[in-house]
C-alpha cells in the first residue's frame, strides 16, 4: 500500500494530495529516512509525521485501502509513549499562550483610523 494512501486512511491528513505534499516536503519519514509518496508501507514500519504544530511517532499496525471513521483509523497505528507525552505537553503550552487576535475587536473606528493615519 502507498504511503500517501495510508496516511490519508489513518486520518493524519484530510486529503491524499496534502499527504503527498507533506511527504515531498520532508515532513514524513519512514524508519528514519526521507521517503517518496509511492513507497510501500509495511506492518511494523516506524513513521515520523510532522503536521504543522503536531508531531507523531507511530508504528504501522494494519493497512487499509479505505478511509473509515476515526475509531477505526486509530487501529491502523500505535503511537509511542514519548510521542504521546510530547503532544500532551505541547497541548498544555498552547493553552497558556495568548490568542493572537485577542487584542482585535472588529473594524477600526473613525477615531482609530485617524490615529493610524497620523502614525503612518
Amino acid at each position: 500500500m502507498r504511503l500517501d494512501k495510508w496516511l490519508w486512511a489513518a486520518r493524519f491528513f484530510k486529503t491524499r494530495s496534502l499527504a503527498t505534499d507533506a511527504i515531498n516536503g520532508g515532513k514524513v519519514q519512514a524508519n528514519g529516512s526521507r521517503v517518496k509518496a509511492a513507497r510501500e508501507v509495511k506492518i511494523d514500519d516506524r513513521l515520523d509525521i510532522n503536521n504543522g504544530e503536531v508531531r507523531w511517532e507511530v508504528s504501522v499496525k494494519a493497512l487499509s485501502e479505505k478511509r473509515g471513521p476515526a475509531p477505526e483509523a486509530r487501529l491502523l497505528y500505535e503511537e509511542s509513549t514519548a510521542s504521546i507525552a510530547a503532544r500532551e505537553t505541547q497541548q498544555e503550552m498552547r493553552k497558556f499562550q495568548a490568542d493572537p487576535a485577542a487584542d482585535l475587536h472588529g473594524r477600526p473606528t473613525k477615531r482609530d483610523r485617524r490615529q493610524m493615519g497620523r502614525l503612518g
